[in-house]
Protein backbone atom coordinates (compact mmCIF):
# COMPACT_ATOMS: atom_id res chain seq x y z
CA UNK A 1 0.00 0.00 0.00
CA UNK A 2 1.29 3.48 -0.83
CA UNK A 3 2.16 5.35 2.04
CA UNK A 4 -0.31 8.36 2.64
CA UNK A 5 2.03 11.38 4.15
CA UNK A 6 0.56 12.72 7.36
CA UNK A 7 2.33 15.76 8.37
CA UNK A 8 1.33 18.12 11.65
CA UNK A 9 2.02 21.73 11.75
CA UNK A 10 2.67 23.28 15.50
CA UNK A 11 4.24 25.93 16.63
CA UNK A 12 4.98 27.35 20.03
CA UNK A 13 1.89 27.80 22.08
CA UNK A 14 0.34 24.65 19.96
CA UNK A 15 -2.51 23.02 21.87
CA UNK A 16 -0.66 19.64 22.29
CA UNK A 17 -3.67 17.41 22.64
CA UNK A 18 -4.52 18.71 19.11
CA UNK A 19 -1.51 17.21 17.75
CA UNK A 20 -1.47 14.11 20.02
CA UNK A 21 -5.04 13.49 19.51
CA UNK A 22 -5.41 12.57 15.56
CA UNK A 23 -1.92 11.80 15.70
CA UNK A 24 -2.85 8.73 18.09
CA UNK A 25 -5.85 8.41 15.94
CA UNK A 26 -3.63 7.49 12.79
CA UNK A 27 -0.71 5.58 14.41
CA UNK A 28 -3.52 3.07 15.24
CA UNK A 29 -4.74 3.08 12.19
CA UNK A 30 -1.76 2.48 10.57
CA UNK A 31 -0.53 -0.37 13.24
CA UNK A 32 -4.40 -1.73 12.01
CA UNK A 33 -4.06 -1.71 8.18
CA UNK A 34 -0.67 0.32 7.54
CA UNK A 35 -1.03 3.14 4.88
CA UNK A 36 0.78 6.48 6.93
CA UNK A 37 3.60 7.85 7.65
CA UNK A 38 3.38 10.72 9.90
CA UNK A 39 5.52 14.12 10.63
CA UNK A 40 5.65 17.13 12.47
CA UNK A 41 6.88 20.20 11.36
CA UNK A 42 7.49 23.29 12.89
CA UNK A 43 8.90 27.08 11.87
CA UNK A 44 12.18 25.99 13.51
CA UNK A 45 13.32 22.27 14.24
CA UNK A 46 13.69 21.38 17.71
CA UNK A 47 11.93 20.88 20.91
CA UNK A 48 8.89 23.33 20.52
CA UNK A 49 6.38 24.27 23.86
CA UNK A 50 3.11 23.71 23.66
CA UNK A 51 0.53 26.08 25.76
CA UNK A 52 0.51 23.48 28.27
CA UNK A 53 4.84 23.40 28.80
CA UNK A 54 5.04 20.54 27.33
CA UNK A 55 8.00 20.35 24.98
CA UNK A 56 7.42 18.21 21.84
CA UNK A 57 10.06 17.27 19.28
CA UNK A 58 9.40 18.39 15.83
CA UNK A 59 12.18 17.02 13.40
CA UNK A 60 11.48 19.50 10.77
CA UNK A 61 11.09 23.34 10.00
CA UNK A 62 9.62 24.66 7.29
CA UNK A 63 12.78 25.85 5.83
CA UNK A 64 14.12 22.15 5.38
CA UNK A 65 11.08 20.14 4.92
CA UNK A 66 9.45 20.15 0.79
CA UNK A 67 5.80 21.25 1.36
CA UNK A 68 5.59 18.73 -1.76
CA UNK A 69 4.35 15.10 -1.30
CA UNK A 70 2.03 15.54 1.52
CA UNK A 71 -1.26 13.60 1.40
CA UNK A 72 -2.87 15.14 4.34
CA UNK A 73 -2.12 18.57 6.23
CA UNK A 74 -3.15 18.97 9.84
CA UNK A 75 -2.64 21.96 11.48
CA UNK A 76 -3.07 22.36 15.18
CA UNK A 77 -4.37 24.96 17.28
CA UNK A 78 -3.62 26.58 20.57
CA UNK A 79 -3.00 29.85 22.05
CA UNK A 80 -0.29 30.66 20.40
CA UNK A 81 -1.73 30.69 16.94
CA UNK A 82 -2.16 34.66 17.11
CA UNK A 83 1.37 35.18 17.00
CA UNK A 84 1.65 31.87 14.36
CA UNK A 85 -0.49 33.43 11.79
CA UNK A 86 1.54 36.52 11.56
CA UNK A 87 4.77 34.41 10.10
CA UNK A 88 4.94 34.84 6.63
CA UNK A 89 7.51 32.12 6.46
CA UNK A 90 4.86 29.67 8.59
CA UNK A 91 1.69 30.84 6.59
CA UNK A 92 3.74 30.74 3.14
CA UNK A 93 4.70 26.91 3.78
CA UNK A 94 1.59 26.17 4.58
CA UNK A 95 -0.17 28.06 1.32
CA UNK A 96 2.63 25.59 -0.73
CA UNK A 97 1.90 22.74 1.16
CA UNK A 98 -1.79 22.90 0.58
CA UNK A 99 -1.66 23.72 -3.12
CA UNK A 100 -0.34 20.05 -3.71
CA UNK A 101 -2.17 18.20 -0.41
CA UNK A 102 -5.21 15.73 -1.15
CA UNK A 103 -6.07 16.95 2.26
CA UNK A 104 -5.89 20.15 4.41
CA UNK A 105 -7.49 19.92 7.68
CA UNK A 106 -6.93 22.43 11.33
CA UNK A 107 -7.77 21.58 14.81
CA UNK A 108 -9.71 24.10 16.85
CA UNK A 109 -7.93 27.83 16.01
CA UNK A 110 -5.32 25.82 13.77
CA UNK A 111 -7.78 27.48 11.33
CA UNK A 112 -7.11 31.13 12.04
CA UNK A 113 -3.61 29.88 10.33
CA UNK A 114 -5.33 28.35 7.33
CA UNK A 115 -7.30 31.45 6.83
CA UNK A 116 -3.73 33.58 7.30
CA UNK A 117 -2.44 31.61 4.39
CA UNK A 118 -5.61 32.18 2.02
CA UNK A 119 -7.18 28.75 2.18
CA UNK A 120 -10.41 28.98 3.37
CA UNK A 121 -12.09 32.09 1.64
CA UNK A 122 -15.76 31.39 0.76
CA UNK A 123 -15.45 28.11 2.41
CA UNK A 124 -17.85 27.03 5.62
CA UNK A 125 -15.51 26.30 8.13
CA UNK A 126 -15.91 25.43 11.97
CA UNK A 127 -13.86 26.00 15.35
CA UNK A 128 -14.12 25.93 18.79
CA UNK A 129 -17.14 27.85 19.80
CA UNK A 130 -15.42 30.27 22.02
CA UNK A 131 -13.52 31.78 19.00
CA UNK A 132 -16.47 31.67 16.04
CA UNK A 133 -17.10 35.15 16.47
CA UNK A 134 -13.29 36.58 16.00
CA UNK A 135 -13.03 34.07 13.04
CA UNK A 136 -16.36 35.81 11.71
CA UNK A 137 -15.38 38.99 12.31
CA UNK A 138 -11.60 38.96 11.14
CA UNK A 139 -12.19 37.26 8.20
CA UNK A 140 -15.41 38.37 6.69
CA UNK A 141 -15.74 35.97 3.48
CA UNK A 142 -15.63 32.58 5.66
CA UNK A 143 -18.80 31.01 6.52
CA UNK A 144 -17.93 29.72 10.05
CA UNK A 145 -20.52 27.73 11.47
CA UNK A 146 -19.54 27.05 15.16
CA UNK A 147 -22.23 24.18 15.85
CA UNK A 148 -20.46 20.83 13.85
CA UNK A 149 -17.65 18.70 15.80
CA UNK A 150 -16.27 19.59 12.34
CA UNK A 151 -16.71 20.64 8.92
CA UNK A 152 -15.69 19.44 5.52
CA UNK A 153 -15.82 21.88 2.24
CA UNK A 154 -14.47 20.43 -0.59
CA UNK A 155 -10.92 19.11 0.49
CA UNK A 156 -10.63 21.63 3.36
CA UNK A 157 -11.28 19.77 6.92
CA UNK A 158 -12.06 22.34 9.77
CA UNK A 159 -13.12 20.30 13.48
CA UNK A 160 -13.98 21.91 16.32
CA UNK A 161 -12.26 22.16 20.06
CA UNK A 162 -9.47 19.80 20.94
CA UNK A 163 -11.02 16.67 21.62
CA UNK A 164 -12.80 17.29 18.36
CA UNK A 165 -9.58 16.89 16.33
CA UNK A 166 -10.05 12.95 16.94
CA UNK A 167 -13.31 13.12 15.48
CA UNK A 168 -12.10 14.83 12.48
CA UNK A 169 -8.84 11.96 12.26
CA UNK A 170 -11.31 9.11 12.98
CA UNK A 171 -13.18 10.38 9.54
CA UNK A 172 -9.74 10.83 7.63
CA UNK A 173 -9.32 7.23 8.25
CA UNK A 174 -12.98 5.95 7.62
CA UNK A 175 -12.38 8.04 4.40
CA UNK A 176 -9.41 6.38 3.55
CA UNK A 177 -9.38 2.77 5.33
CA UNK A 178 -13.36 2.49 5.44
CA UNK A 179 -15.40 2.41 8.56
CA UNK A 180 -13.91 -1.08 9.88
CA UNK A 181 -10.84 0.27 10.26
CA UNK A 182 -11.71 3.64 11.55
CA UNK A 183 -14.67 1.44 14.25
CA UNK A 184 -11.47 -0.32 15.33
CA UNK A 185 -9.80 2.57 15.87
CA UNK A 186 -12.74 4.15 17.87
CA UNK A 187 -12.84 1.20 20.06
CA UNK A 188 -9.19 1.03 21.37
CA UNK A 189 -9.20 4.77 22.04
CA UNK A 190 -12.29 4.29 23.37
CA UNK A 191 -13.85 6.88 21.11
CA UNK A 192 -17.22 7.68 19.28
CA UNK A 193 -17.16 6.68 15.83
CA UNK A 194 -19.95 9.05 15.53
CA UNK A 195 -19.99 11.91 18.33
CA UNK A 196 -23.46 12.49 18.90
CA UNK A 197 -24.46 16.55 19.27
CA UNK A 198 -23.02 19.03 18.43
CA UNK A 199 -20.72 21.93 19.84
CA UNK A 200 -23.93 23.70 21.02
CA UNK A 201 -23.50 20.84 24.03
CA UNK A 202 -20.71 22.27 25.42
CA UNK A 203 -21.17 26.25 24.99
CA UNK A 204 -23.35 26.47 27.82
CA UNK A 205 -24.07 30.20 29.18
CA UNK A 206 -21.96 32.10 26.31
CA UNK A 207 -24.52 32.34 23.72
CA UNK A 208 -25.51 35.18 24.28
CA UNK A 209 -24.67 39.21 24.13
CA UNK A 210 -25.52 41.25 27.65
CA UNK A 211 -28.05 43.79 27.63
CA UNK A 212 -27.80 47.40 27.08
CA UNK A 213 -30.07 49.35 29.31
CA UNK A 214 -30.70 48.53 32.71
CA UNK A 215 -34.90 48.08 31.43
CA UNK A 216 -34.07 44.95 29.56
CA UNK A 217 -31.55 44.22 32.21
CA UNK A 218 -34.06 43.89 34.82
CA UNK A 219 -35.68 41.54 32.64
CA UNK A 220 -33.23 39.42 31.66
CA UNK A 221 -32.25 39.52 35.23
CA UNK A 222 -35.84 38.22 36.29
CA UNK A 223 -35.54 35.35 34.12
CA UNK A 224 -32.40 33.97 35.39
CA UNK A 225 -33.50 34.33 38.86
CA UNK A 226 -36.23 31.73 38.34
CA UNK A 227 -36.43 30.14 35.05
CA UNK A 228 -39.52 27.85 35.65
CA UNK A 229 -41.24 31.03 36.57
CA UNK A 230 -43.85 32.29 34.24
CA UNK A 231 -42.01 34.68 32.02
CA UNK A 232 -44.61 35.81 29.17
CA UNK A 233 -43.87 39.22 27.24
CA UNK A 234 -46.42 40.76 29.75
CA UNK A 235 -44.68 39.39 32.79
CA UNK A 236 -41.00 40.67 31.18
CA UNK A 237 -42.44 44.05 30.37
CA UNK A 238 -43.63 44.77 33.71
CA UNK A 239 -40.49 43.98 34.88
CA UNK A 240 -38.59 46.45 32.55
CA UNK A 241 -41.52 49.01 33.25
CA UNK A 242 -41.76 49.18 28.86
CA UNK A 243 -44.89 48.47 26.96
CA UNK A 244 -45.11 44.97 25.59
CA UNK A 245 -44.31 45.93 21.99
CA UNK A 246 -41.51 48.24 23.06
CA UNK A 247 -39.96 45.47 25.19
CA UNK A 248 -39.94 43.17 22.09
CA UNK A 249 -38.05 45.50 19.85
CA UNK A 250 -35.20 46.03 22.75
CA UNK A 251 -34.94 42.73 23.32
CA UNK A 252 -33.90 41.56 19.97
CA UNK A 253 -32.53 44.67 19.64
CA UNK A 254 -29.94 44.16 22.73
CA UNK A 255 -29.69 40.30 22.77
CA UNK A 256 -30.02 39.19 19.39
CA UNK A 257 -33.36 36.73 20.12
CA UNK A 258 -36.86 37.67 20.77
CA UNK A 259 -38.13 37.03 24.35
CA UNK A 260 -39.27 33.81 23.86
CA UNK A 261 -36.00 32.20 22.36
CA UNK A 262 -34.11 33.81 25.58
CA UNK A 263 -36.37 32.38 28.16
CA UNK A 264 -36.43 28.57 26.86
CA UNK A 265 -32.03 28.67 26.60
CA UNK A 266 -32.07 29.96 29.88
CA UNK A 267 -34.57 27.14 30.52
CA UNK A 268 -32.76 24.50 28.44
CA UNK A 269 -29.35 25.90 30.45
CA UNK A 270 -30.98 25.25 34.04
CA UNK A 271 -32.01 22.40 32.74
CA UNK A 272 -28.87 20.87 31.96
CA UNK A 273 -27.53 21.66 35.12
CA UNK A 274 -30.30 19.69 36.89
CA UNK A 275 -29.66 17.16 34.85
CA UNK A 276 -25.46 16.51 35.58
CA UNK A 277 -25.47 18.06 39.10
CA UNK A 278 -28.39 15.54 40.71
CA UNK A 279 -30.43 12.38 40.32
CA UNK A 280 -34.18 13.87 39.71
CA UNK A 281 -36.35 12.28 37.14
CA UNK A 282 -36.29 14.34 33.46
CA UNK A 283 -40.21 14.98 34.70
CA UNK A 284 -39.56 16.18 37.69
CA UNK A 285 -36.45 18.45 36.05
CA UNK A 286 -39.11 19.53 33.13
CA UNK A 287 -41.61 21.23 35.63
CA UNK A 288 -38.92 23.13 37.75
CA UNK A 289 -37.33 24.22 34.74
CA UNK A 290 -40.59 25.53 33.10
CA UNK A 291 -41.15 23.53 30.42
CA UNK A 292 -44.59 21.60 31.88
CA UNK A 293 -43.73 18.17 30.81
CA UNK A 294 -40.87 15.80 29.68
CA UNK A 295 -42.26 16.19 25.90
CA UNK A 296 -41.74 19.70 25.76
CA UNK A 297 -38.37 19.73 27.32
CA UNK A 298 -37.02 17.00 24.90
CA UNK A 299 -38.29 19.01 22.20
CA UNK A 300 -36.39 22.16 23.31
CA UNK A 301 -32.88 19.81 24.32
CA UNK A 302 -33.12 18.60 20.44
CA UNK A 303 -33.63 22.25 19.51
CA UNK A 304 -30.88 23.61 21.63
CA UNK A 305 -27.99 20.99 22.18
CA UNK A 306 -29.05 17.97 19.74
CA UNK A 307 -29.26 15.21 22.20
CA UNK A 308 -32.08 13.61 24.13
CA UNK A 309 -31.76 14.83 28.15
CA UNK A 310 -31.15 11.82 29.07
CA UNK A 311 -28.19 11.01 26.39
CA UNK A 312 -26.87 14.86 27.58
CA UNK A 313 -27.21 13.19 31.48
CA UNK A 314 -25.39 10.08 30.56
CA UNK A 315 -22.61 11.71 28.92
CA UNK A 316 -21.81 14.84 30.81
CA UNK A 317 -23.06 14.22 34.88
CA UNK A 318 -20.35 13.61 37.23
CA UNK A 319 -17.44 10.87 36.58
CA UNK A 320 -18.56 10.17 40.59
CA UNK A 321 -21.84 8.49 39.54
CA UNK A 322 -20.15 5.59 37.74
CA UNK A 323 -17.90 4.48 41.12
Amino acid sequence: MNQRHVVFVIYEGFQSLDLAGPLEVFQHADRLAGGYSCRIVAPLPGPVRSSGGLPVHAAHGVADLDPGGIDTLVVAGGRGVDRARHDPALTGWIASAAADARRVASVCSGVFLLAAAGLVDGRRVTTHWGRAEQLAREHPGVRVDCDPIFVRDGKVWTSAGVTAGMDLALALVEADLGRETAHTVARELVLFLRRPGSQSQFGVGLWSAQPATDSIGAAVSAIHADPGARHTVADLAGCAGLSTRHLQRRFAAELGVPPAVYVERVRVEAAQRALVEGGDPVEAIARRCGFGTAETLRRAFHRHVGVAPSDYRDRFRSTREYT
